[in-house]
């Protein structure tokens, strides 16, 4: 194995397998090695300016965050993640900051589903957790989820918003943080009602 090789394959292995063109030049290999590993099989190109090692599973959910990190994981995905549904997200859910232009990833991505937040409300909830494949995701924390439910429930699938809900306040709720956010995001009295019947 090549020294050249082994450049890339050390870069990629300190970020779970991936590795992006801009890495890889700053390393001082040409993008003509880069083709090479390409052809030959070793690395396969997971979209524009971003590689994976051919030896490592796709982690669909990390690299569509790197195609643009003003994706917030919500709603249905979101809810998978926090053990708050057991539906395998096949439609994945993100929000971002409304005025936030990612057509060219929507034109790309036919499983996207796009919710928009106004820009004081965007952040609210934002937190890091892992994908099933162990990479670092960002998504909106289950108290957001649960408001973002609520307030879009004519939406949403009625035994998907039973469950999250009943499994929500199944264990230790944090309450004081739930209101919190049912406040900014004008679901308080939606969520006190809840609280009421659920608790």
């Amino acid at each position: 194995m090549n020294s050249v090789w082994e450049v890339v394959l050390k870069l990629a292995s300190e970020n779970d397998g991936v590795i992006t063109t801009k890495q890889i030049e700053a390393a001082g290999v040409s993008r003509a090695a880069l083709k090479r590993y390409v052809e030959n099989g070793l690395l396969s190109r997971e979209f524009r300016g971003c590689y994976r090692l051919a030896s490592k599973d796709t982690d669909e959910y990390a690299l569509l965050q790197m195609r643009s990190r003003k994706l917030i994981y919500s709603y249905g995905t979101a809810l998978y993640f926090w053990g708050l549904s057991d539906r395998v997200p096949h439609i994945l859910d993100v929000t971002v900051s409304q005025g936030t232009n990612i057509a060219r990833l929507k034109g790309d991505t036919q499983n996207l589903r796009v919710h928009y937040a106004a820009k004081e409300l965007y952040e609210i909830g934002i937190t890091n957790s892992t994908s099933p494949q162990g990479r670092s995701i960002v998504l909106y924390d289950q108290e957001r989820c649960i408001c973002d439910l609520v307030a879009s429930k004519k939406k949403v699938d009625a035994q998907l918003y039973a469950d999250a809900l009943r499994e929500y306040f199944k264990d230790k709720p944090d309450t004081r943080k739930l209101l919190k956010y049912s406040k900014k995001l004008g679901v308080e009295e939606q969520i006190r009602t809840y609280m009421e019947v659920l608790l």
